[in-house]
């Protein structure tokens, strides 16, 4: 007898339909095939399998048995067949009686999960995704570990039934007994509790940098930082998610498919409610920033989706590295190539570099240090550079400031400014935000005025900018603008925005 059970393939952070197929043969010594370009995980589930239903007190067949995974031309990886082998199995061998009345059926749900050898179901990877995937293909619903359930809760229109053993999910399609369905998620109002960890007003002075982090997150453009060490720059980076717009529900589900599909959704966690930061080492390797392996799965730039990837130390990571940044950072997505195909990772981020002026991490002071100043920012090329669009300096703060009791400026200050920002360019430009604006948009949006165009053509002119930065510039002034709300860019906005290609101005 064959029975089939649906269940579901992660790739990327996609799922694709796969289907589980058991066969049961009286023909020949007892052996267990597996076949469907299973990796090692999927072949060594059938001993995990044979174990659990043993000690769930149901017999395991002793045939001949074939388990097919298809579509047969896809690579098959984890654990996250184990429930349905031991659903199928138990199926064909008779263990799980036919759907007859109002018993379930099994081909109306998606089933996954991981076996203990003790029947218990573990969690797996890719739920959120699996539970999308039920909601497009229009089946009943999604039978999930207990601890991933309020993950694929999260998905809207959608039955989702967390259970902790094996013996549940058969009592289930037997009939025997029923299991509550998980309540849906408000994912609006887990989104709007969330609150910032570190909040702008712990950062000692620092008032101008403040003022390049709002204009960066009113227009969501790319920051940079050069000042000495100790000067507050990891803290304004850490604090930047908190002024920027809440998640919207189909971005909080975005950022959630791919921190789901890495296993990194904290356990019994519904959704990712806050904007992401990434801080990765300087030793990280080319596939860890931008993704890869065998089998592609997400790196540094894509787990920063929607949120901030904060380079501390820039020059410090090797040319390579740096390098592989420029595709995502124009195109919002990150496509990894193999033998077998290719898959596309979203990465539309903020990137946010610091750096010392010199390996010692003190400005430079005389000619010496000058020299090696130079040589040290040399390891950022230009062409990247070229993609910031801010360059802000970050002095050292002087002890009067350090110990004074003023706070000054806070996140929740910085926050309203940037949401009316937003407000304004949403209403405008139907949704783009400045940093996205193409040439063309610029040209209707941020008509300047003629002191304003004279004034760039001459910054154009003295400081060698490429035809990318004087796009940068009128992004910035565009910002400057609306901050201002201002309907037209002036030299004012031109003059501030040019004050910010900090590095084009020294390099």
């Amino acid at each position: 007898m064959i029975s089939r059970v649906h269940s579901f393939v992660l790739q990327g952070i996609d799922a694709i339909p796969c289907e589980i197929e058991a066969d049961l043969s009286p023909v020949g010594l007892p052996k267990t095939t597996v076949v469907g370009l299973p990796d090692i995980a999927v072949k060594e589930s059938m001993e995990r399998v044979r174990t659990a239903l043993l000690n769930s007190g149901f017999r395991f067949p002793q045939t001949r048995i074939t388990i097919n995974l298809a579509p047969a031309d896809i690579n098959k990886q984890g654990p996250v067949y184990d429930l349905p082998f031991a659903l199928a199995l138990l199926r064909a061998e008779g263990g799980i009686q036919p759907a007859v009345g109002e018993r379930p059926r099994m081909d109306e749900w998606l089933i996954a999960g991981e076996l203990a050898l003790d029947g218990r179901v573990r969690p797996i990877k890719g739920v959120i995704s699996l539970a999308m995937l039920a909601k497009q293909n229009k089946a009943r619903g999604v039978i999930v570990p207990i601890d991933n359930a309020a993950e694929a809760a999260a998905v809207d229109d959608i039955l989702v039934l967390g259970v902790k053993t094996l013996g549940e999910v058969v009592a289930f399609f037997n009939g025997v007994s029923k299991i509550e369905p998980h309540r849906a998620i408000d994912a609006e109002q887990l989104i709007a509790e969330s609150k910032p960890s570190v909040d702008f007003a712990d950062v000692r002075g620092q008032e101008a940098a403040k003022r390049a982090v709002l204009i960066a997150a009113a227009g969501n453009h790319n920051l940079l930082m050069l000042g000495p060490a100790g000067t507050g720059k990891t803290m304004m980076a850490k604090a930047l998610p908190g002024v920027l717009p809440p998640l919207s529900r189909d971005e909080a589900l975005e950022v959630t498919r791919i921190y789901s599909s890495v296993g990194r959704i904290r356990r019994g966690a519904a959704l990712m409610t806050e904007r992401p930061v990434r801080m990765p080492h300087h030793t990280a390797s080319s596939p860890a920033i931008i993704g890869g392996g065998s089998i592609p799965k997400p790196g540094e730039v894509s787990l920063a989706h929607r949120g901030v990837l904060f380079l501390d130390e820039m020059p410090e990571f090797t040319r390579d590295v740096l390098e592989t940044l420029r595709q995502p950072l124009e195109d919002g997505c990150v496509t990894i190539a193999r033998a077998h195909g290719s898959i596309k990772f979203p990465a539309q981020f903020m990137l946010v570099a610091a750096l010392n002026p010199t390996p010692k991490g003190d400005m430079a002071a005389d000619e010496i240090s000058q020299r090696a100043m130079e040589k040290y920012l040399s390891k950022i090329s230009g062409p990247l550079i070229d993609r910031i669009d801010i360059h802000v300096e970050v002095p050292g703060v002087p002890f009067k400031q350090l110990t004074s009791k003023q706070r000054g400026t806070d996140t929740a200050a910085i926050r309203q400014r940037v949401l009316e920002a937003r407000e304004i360019q949403r209403r405008r430009q139907n949704g783009v935000v400045n940093a996205e604006l193409s040439g063309k948009m610029l040209d209707q949006h941020a008509a300047m005025d003629e002191q304003a165009h004279m004034l760039l053509g001459q910054a154009m002119s003295e400081m060698g900018l490429s035809a990318r930065a004087f796009d940068k510039v009128r992004r910035v002034a565009r910002t400057i603008a609306d901050l201002e709300r201002s309907e037209r860019v002036q030299s004012s906005h031109v003059a501030e925005a040019v004050q910010y290609r900090l590095l084009d101005r020294m390099l």
